[in-house]
């Protein structure tokens, strides 16, 4: 079985040393070029071209590389399926969530599912929408959690919730007073929003080109608690979900933009590469999630 030496090269592919390569996997430099050789026999082909100041991948290594990946993923799915067998959910799984989903809608679901198989150990990565899809395609997490859309044919997307959004400010905002605002209102406004790649950040790059919108200035923050801070210091609008301002306008920290005959709604979808759709932790989770939100398209919490 390759198993080691597969899990050796593809560390080294990413890490692009040898001694790190080791440090990581625990193991002896000459193991770790043990393992590379052992490989190149196996498949009658350079990995890697070595100099004393670069380690650069092979044509033939890009393949092993992405073959690998999937063996990988493979073996230790089996591993988990067996150790799953007896119908008791333990074991390891690994979520990725966008930042609006992993720091205020996935929280409680975890809570539940904590509860529910204590012998389960959850992993949760979290990044833009982009960054996610691109861990679910390359098996770095189980599933995937996104608020934008994508284009990857590689996995499998599925709606759970609707998310509503809102045109927020601080309090001393001019809009924060009126009544109900209009588009023109929205001309030549300073926003504060996400970073490129960010499911928010499509979604408002949406609502300005639809509308028309000429925009005074835009400060890019990745990170929706650091958005909010800008906020309320006075600076522009931003466009966030419900769940993210939630209890800063309960507490008055932020207002809402109320615009007339304009409502902002999404969907948020699991993700995951079809490798993964009979691996038994990942049926438990999509069941808990369908579970906590009613109709998987309401956003009503259970």
């Amino acid at each position: 079985m390759y198993y080691d030496a597969l899990r050796t090269f593809v560390t080294l592919a990413e890490v692009k040393n040898f001694t790190k390569t080791g440090e990581l996997l625990l193991m002896s430099q000459p193991s770790v070029s043990l393992h590379i050789k052992n490989l190149e026999k196996e498949f009658q082909t350079k990995l890697f071209v070595r100099s004393p100041k670069l380690l650069k991948i092979t044509p033939t290594g890009e393949i092993l590389y992405e073959r690998a990946k999937q063996m990988i993923t493979i073996y230790e799915q089996t591993r988990q399926d067996i150790l799953e067998h007896h119908n008791s959910i333990k074991g390891e799984l690994k979520i990725g969530a966008s930042f609006t989903i992993g720091e205020y809608i996935l929280p409680s679901l975890l809570f539940d599912l904590q509860r529910d198989y204590p012998e389960l150990e959850l992993k949760v990565m979290i990044g833009n929408t982009e960054e996610i899809t691109e861990s679910v395609r390359l098996y770095s997490v189980d599933i995937g959690l996104i608020e934008g859309q994508t284009n990857e044919t590689d996995v499998s997307v599925n709606p759970f919730m609707q998310d509503e959004l809102f045109i927020v400010s601080s309090t001393s905002h001019p809009l924060a007073s009126k009544k109900e605002a209009t588009i023109a209102d929205l001309q030549d406004q300073a926003w504060v929003t996400r970073e490129v790649g960010s499911g928010t950040r499509e979604y408002l790059n949406h609502v300005i080109r639809s509308n028309g919108l000429k925009i005074k200035s835009i400060l890019t923050i990745s990170s929706n608690q650091g958005i909010k801070e800008t906020l309320i210091n006075g600076m522009g609008l931003s466009l966030l979900s419900r769940s993210v301002i939630e209890r800063d306008i309960q507490h008055g920290n932020l207002s809402i933009v109320k615009l007339k005959n304009h409502y902002f709604n999404r969907t948020l979808s699991y993700i995951y590469s079809p490798i993964m759709q009979e691996k038994k932790n990942v049926k438990t989770f999509i069941s808990a999630l369908n579970k906590k939100w009613v109709n998987n398209n309401d956003g009503t919490e259970v």
